[in-house]
């Protein structure tokens, strides 16, 4: 599927409406999805794109949406979506998530979705992705108007995506750029070519910013586990699947393992 860029920003129409209607719409859409796979093995564009006015609001996380029956754009609600399409099979989800993805990061809606979404996984490949997604609509998503986690703040696109996926400025561009633009380009270029070894190096670089965010009081070897040497050896150690996990050095996939590492002390 090409990329194409337009002009406006356009969004499926099945996204615009109360939050009833919208869920409504959105399962349908996704069983509409799921006959199509399974006739075809590929995934049917939306049947209705609209153009996202210049006053609308772009609803990016359930948390600010508090007015349920106001229409609005709730671009977070393509989870309930892929949701619908799981239902077709649901041992085969994490197939049919990729596919979706893969099949969706190629619109503007799409790419900004799966960026925002925090959807696992989110290794370095995978976060590279989907942020040169959002950059190449980098034009067509500047037309949004967004609010993301709080009330009342009206985003422009840079400041969402500084607020949601600012931790990948600041692992991968540490040095600072020219522009919000600039510095998700560089960090998505270094992402795409990361080893492992650039990985481990990154997710030290934050350790001392991550671990402010950690629950102290849930720590048993704090001594352990908030020690940087410790724990370059602990991620050397880790199997390559659950280290692509943290690759992508995503401050809740870090201290999630901070948590799960200081529960396995206690079994040693």
């Amino acid at each position: 599927m090409e990329s194409i860029q337009t002009t406006t920003l356009q969004l499926p129409s099945f996204l615009h409406g109360s939050y009833s209607t919208i869920k409504r719409k959105a399962k349908a859409e996704g069983r509409r999805c799921a006959k199509h796979y399974q006739r075809n093995g590929t995934l049917p564009q939306p049947l209705e794109l609209r153009t996202v006015s210049s006053g609308d609001v772009v609803f990016t996380h359930n948390v600010v949406d508090l007015q349920d029956e106001a229409p609005a754009w709730r671009l977070y609600m393509v989870s309930e979506v892929m949701m619908s399409l799981y239902d077709m099979d649901e041992k085969n989800h994490r197939h049919l998530s990729n596919v979706y993805e893969t099949s969706f990061r190629e619109t503007a809606w799409g790419a900004l979705y799966f960026a925002l979404s925090g959807r696992a996984p989110e290794s370095a490949e995978r976060t590279a992705l989907r942020l040169e997604a959002v950059l190449r609509f980098w034009d067509s998503l500047h037309h949004g108007r967004y609010l993301h986690q709080k009330l009342n703040t009206f985003l422009t696109l840079e400041e969402l995506m500084t607020t949601a996926c600012g931790w990948a400025m600041d692992a991968w561009c540490p040095e600072g750029g020219a522009s919000v633009r600039t510095r998700f380009e560089v960090a998505a270029e270094r992402m795409a070519r990361a080893t492992r070894e650039d990985s481990v190096e990154a997710i030290l670089r934050q350790l001392p910013h991550i671990l402010r965010f950690a629950d102290r009081q849930r720590l048993n070897h704090p001594e352990v586990v908030t020690n940087p040497t410790a724990w370059r050896e602990h991620l050397v150690s880790l199997d390559a699947a659950t280290f692509e996990r943290l690759s992508g050095v995503r401050p809740a996939w870090v201290l999630e393992r901070l948590y799960l590492w200081d529960r396995q002390l206690d079994v040693h």
